[in-house]
């Protein structure tokens, strides 16, 4: 008897998943899905939906879908999340601020952005965030930069092509460089940026928006977290300010009736994929990624999410490429490699020679980026 439960158990250790495997499955499936959302979102303004009522509904389904897992999981903590503090004014605060900049702004950018551009531009945009991300939390003293070391010039070289990448696709958008064989097949939207009453540049700009609202979130969350370790606790928190907030300024701005009814099944498909896949599940996949693979895993991803979302966008939607959008999107992929390539090597130097902090020991700070890409809870 002993020998069969001896042999059972052999066969599950066999049979289990490598914890690194399973990071690479969850970000495969992170950015699929949201590349899609790239599309789901373009359709979805295509049909004419508010682009302040939208977003209200889907992070109504985000908050229905998150608050519940965090109840249950952090209520008395476990295995797999972290008890949640007691609740504070000063938290609530912060919870809000963060909800408005990470989510209620960063949606709010991105909608506008894409509703003047394409889903292509759109995720490849997005490609800027480590970068800035790595610039602000320079700023903050998050992140130190050694220009007399290797790793210290690679960022700073990653830095500048994301930076001029972002230039690029937002001050030049220059000739059709490739289109769609059948564009009679598809549907009639293979010219978004000039489509009318659309504006490229402020599309640009609002994408450029939403980057930067996406990397001040990731900042400011840190020092948050390390007082309120529950993620999902947090994320529903933020989800349920951004919700008022959303609701606030749509019933401010959207006085039409008309504007806050869903008119077909295609629109309640669009709203339910936005708030359960692009939001809820997105957030609950980067948590845990981050938690166990690291910050720098999640960002060597972005680059899978452009080319599935180019490729979705030129299938369904019979999208054109820009030479300016190609252009840039290379320099941005290029630069966010040089980032992670000078993340590497300063892990490696830092494990060599010294403890990893990313501010001075005095004020006990340890950085949220300095890490490996794939850290002790992976060897597996």
């Amino acid at each position: 008897m002993a020998e069969a439960g001896s042999g059972l158990a052999s066969a599950s250790r066999t049979c289990r998943v490598p914890e690194r495997a399973k990071l690479h499955i969850a970000m495969t499936i992170f950015q699929l899905g949201y590349a899609v959302n790239h599309v789901i979102m373009r359709v979805a303004l295509n049909m004419g939906v508010s682009k302040l009522v939208f977003p209200f509904y889907r992070n109504i389904l985000a908050l229905l879908a998150l608050a519940p897992s965090a109840y249950f999981l952090e209520k008395y903590g476990d295995y797999f999340e972290k008890k949640r503090p007691a609740l504070t004014i000063s938290f609530l605060i912060q919870f809000f601020f963060l909800g408005f900049i990470g989510i209620t702004l960063n949606q709010g950018f991105y909608i506008f952005g894409l509703d003047n551009t394409s889903p292509s531009l759109a995720s490849a945009t997005e490609n800027s965030v480590p970068a800035v991300t790595f610039i602000m939390a320079a700023l903050l003293r998050m992140e130190q930069v050694h220009l007399d070391r290797k790793d210290g010039i690679v960022k700073v070289l990653g830095t500048i092509a994301s930076v001029a990448g972002a230039l690029v696709i937002t001050l030049y958008k220059g000739p059709t460089v490739y289109t769609p064989n059948s564009p009679s097949n598809k549907p009639h939207i293979s010219s978004l940026g000039d489509a009318e009453g659309k504006n490229w540049t402020i599309g640009c700009l609002c994408l450029v928006g939403h980057s930067l609202c996406w990397s001040s979130w990731i900042v400011l969350q840190a020092p948050v977290l390390k007082k309120y370790p529950a993620r999902l606790s947090f994320v529903s928190y933020a989800c349920f300010f951004s919700v008022l907030q959303f609701g606030a300024i749509a019933a401010t701005i959207e006085r039409d009736p008309r504007s806050w009814q869903v008119h077909s099944g295609s629109e309640v498909f669009t709203i339910i994929y936005a708030g359960l896949v692009a939001s809820a599940m997105v957030f609950a996949i980067q948590i845990y990624v981050v938690d166990r693979g690291g910050p720098l895993f999640v960002s060597m991803y972005l680059p899978l999410q452009t080319l599935l979302a180019a490729l979705i966008a030129t299938v369904t939607l019979g999208e054109e490429f820009y030479l300016g959008g190609v252009v840039g999107a290379a320099l941005i992929v290029a630069g966010l490699y040089l980032v992670i390539l000078g993340k590497s090597e300063e892990s490696k130097y830092l494990s060599e020679n010294e403890p990893i902090y990313s501010v001075s020991e005095n004020n006990d700070m340890e950085s949220t980026f300095i890490r490996p890409l794939l850290g002790s809870k992976l060897q597996s």
